[in-house]
């Protein structure tokens, strides 16, 4: 089993950057392929990023290509995403999910899921 814990949320300006980090716990953490989901109130979860096992693939949602980067550190237990070019419309709870099988952007498919942190994009 994995616990994750997302962490680096909170109020940016349009236009700023914040970096998102989700701890997991437990020695397989290398077995997962890691995802970023994110939620705005009363929308659907929308799939932004994810990440293979050796982190050699990444995979991003069409709404955040060029502006987001997803990362991970085996030796760390750790996945990052790091946004850049903040928009408004990227205001949502951010969750990071982990996945037994490949990397994938239909969250059905992950097994594991954060309680998720907030960022808020002022225009």
């Amino acid at each position: 089993q994995v616990q994750l814990v997302e962490s680096g949320g909170g109020l940016v300006q349009a236009g700023g950057s914040l970096r998102l980090s989700c701890a997991a716990s437990g020695r397989t953490f290398s077995a997962y392929a890691m995802g970023w989901f994110r939620q705005a109130p009363g929308k659907e979860r929308e799939f932004v990023a994810a990440v293979n096992w050796r982190g050699s693939s990444t995979y991003y949602g069409d709404s955040v290509k060029g502006r987001f980067t997803v990362s991970r550190d085996n030796a760390d237990n750790s996945v990052y995403l790091q946004m850049n070019s903040l928009k408004p419309e990227d205001t949502a709870v951010y969750y990071c999910a982990a996945s037994l099988g490949a990397a994938t952007m239909i969250a059905s498919r992950y097994n594991y899921w954060g309680q998720g942190t907030q960022v808020t994009v002022s225009s």
